[in-house]
């Protein structure tokens, strides 16, 4: 019964479709009516078949009975199992075929029951949930996937042309080549599928409010797949209140980049399920975004999310090249830039307030590549848009608190959660014999967030809140407080400074000190921490301990 060509290649001559999105069905079928398939069919799919005038064979006729349990039972049956999971090459599997009756099914074209787009919907019942959890669906590809030797199984409507081209091709057959690519793609399918509902299924059981109505809160966008998906790890492992024994990360391609860091790398944009964020952010104007204006994209936008008052950053290579509020998105620009305009140019550009017609205008004097916020006026966007070297991106919302964050290493994967902390004022020690003025602790606030996203060691010098000098990335903490010093283009006499962790040793406060600076916010917690605080006062310099880290690698 086995096609043992050296293609591979194998016959279609039965086939089973069952779909739930029936987009292209009746084409798909008719298709294969042209090359003596008989089509073996289910409920809704049979009707719109019988009524495209195709002729189908009910499931119910090929098993000997009928859908029940509305609808609940309808595939799994034996003649349906077995004439998937039988092996053609196999004699005693042939013998017990023919003993039973079972006629051989060739191909299945499944998708599955809308459980994505049934959660998506506000505060949808459970039962109602649960009744779109499809059983004989992924049943079918599994059983066809795993005899793809002898079975194509087709899960995607996109699938449908390039099966009906090759099949013209080669006579009504399919080369082992294709169904084993079906079958990876089939496998892939029901993973993400069951990754779905065991997710759903456990937000459930914390969402309960008593009244059998359960909030999922889940976002689901649609892949290029044709179904709908959704990023399951994070809420689950959020709301286990830790980090889960499993966790899944289901990804979905977006497009793909011209290349990645460097150009002899390959590189793609993966959706992971949410809607906010540098990743669904809508390109206004400008060329295609690249690998390294999405990395620096992001490391600007989550820095001026931190910030409630009107904020602009300037980052390059995912450090901040200046960083100011403002009374306007202008005078917040223009204060950032003033940091370091060298450093800016090329730089990444990000708002958290929308951008009027004079921040555009004072954006666009400099060559920028990326320009992201919340929103653009009319205006502003007629003199951004003509600037075909500047990506202009606007942002649906703020990024998801609640995410968690991956990072790849050799063998594995590093997940942690995101470094949402806010400092406030009265987390805040005062260690030294002078306590800061009001202007030093509001300097100092603002300092602390933007060393939360400057790579370690990191210090960033802050007079007005408005950044005067950052060093960044260094292997030395006190070359950091020298970088920072000498790369500062305005004046940091009278600044505050930042560490993002403990000073190891005095030379840090001392080498702050001759450069001006009046008051200085760090962690604490070294085991010299007496002898910095003793450097302090002998430099009347005032000094807090937040007890929070921000090591940023």
């Amino acid at each position: 019964m086995a096609n043992t060509n050296e293609l591979g290649l194998v016959k279609i001559r039965r086939a089973l479709i069952s779909v739930s999105d029936k987009t292209g069905i009746v084409d798909f079928a008719t298709e294969l009516k042209r090359f003596g398939v008989q089509i073996i069919s289910t409920g809704g799919t049979a009707k719109a078949l019988r009524d495209a005038g195709i002729d189908v064979l009910d499931v119910s006729d090929v098993t000997g009975f009928p859908e029940m349990m509305d609808g609940r039972i309808k595939t799994l049956h034996p003649k349906i199992h077995g004439a998937l999971l039988g092996l053609r090459d196999n004699p005693g599997h042939v013998a017990a075929m023919s003993e039973h009756g079972i006629e051989p099914i060739d191909m299945v074209v499944v998708n599955l029951y809308p459980f994505e787009q049934t959660i998506a919907r506000d505060r949808v019942t459970i039962e109602e949930a649960i009744e779109q959890v499809d059983i004989g669906g992924p049943a079918m590809i599994r059983s066809a996937a795993k005899n793809w030797s002898d079975v194509a199984v087709i899960v995607s409507v996109e699938h449908y042309q390039p099966i009906v081209n090759e099949m013209k091709s080669r006579d009504g057959s399919l080369s082992k080549t294709t169904r084993l690519k079906l079958a990876r793609q089939a496998f892939s399918r029901t993973a993400s599928y069951d990754m779905i509902i065991s997710s759903q299924l456990t937000s459930s059981l914390v969402d309960i409010d008593g009244s059998d109505r359960v909030g999922f809160g889940i976002r689901t966008g649609t892949g290029g797949g044709g179904f709908s998906f959704t990023r399951v790890a994070s809420q689950m492992s959020q709301q286990m209140r830790g980090l889960a024994d499993r966790g899944f990360l289901l990804l979905q391609k977006k497009l793909d980049l011209r290349y990645g860091e460097n150009p002899h790398q390959k590189a793609a944009l993966y959706d992971v399920g949410w809607d906010s964020g540098v990743a669904n952010a809508e390109l206004l104007a400008g060329k295609e975004m690249s690998f390294n204006n999405y990395v620096d994209a992001d490391a600007a936008w989550q820095l001026v999310c931190d910030f409630d008052e009107l904020a602009c950053a300037i980052i390059k290579h995912t450090n901040p090249a200046g960083v100011a509020l403002g009374a306007t998105t202008e005078e917040a620009y223009r204060r950032a830039l003033a940091c370091d305009p060298v450093s800016a140019f090329g730089g990444i550009v990000a708002f958290n307030r929308p951008v009027d017609e004079n921040a555009a205008r004072a954006v666009s004097e400099i060559f920028t590549e990326v320009l992201i916020a919340p929103d653009f006026e009319q205006a502003a966007l007629e003199i951004l848009k003509p600037k075909k070297n500047l990506r202009v991106l606007r942002t649906a919302a703020s990024r998801n608190a609640e995410s968690l964050e991956y990072k790849q290493i050799s063998g594995g994967m590093l997940v942690q959660t995101s470094d949402t902390h806010r400092l406030k004022r009265e987390d805040l020690k005062v260690v030294t014999k002078r306590a800061p003025t009001d202007k030093e602790m509001d300097d100092l606030l603002f300092a602390w967030s933007v060393c939360k996203h400057t790579k370690s060691n990191a210090i960033v010098y802050v007079c007005d809140q408005q950044t005067v000098g950052v060093g960044a990335g260094q292997m030395s903490r006190v070359d950091s407080v020298k970088i920072g010093a000498m790369r500062a283009q305005l004046s940091i006499n009278n600044s505050v400074l930042a560490s993002d962790a403990f000073f190891p040793f005095r030379d840090g406060i001392d080498e702050a000190a001759k450069h001006g600076v009046t008051a200085i916010i760090q962690p604490g917690g070294s085991k010299r921490d007496q002898e910095v605080i003793d450097a302090a006062n002998q430099h009347n310099l005032a000094m807090v301990f937040t007890g929070v880290r921000h090591f940023k690698h």
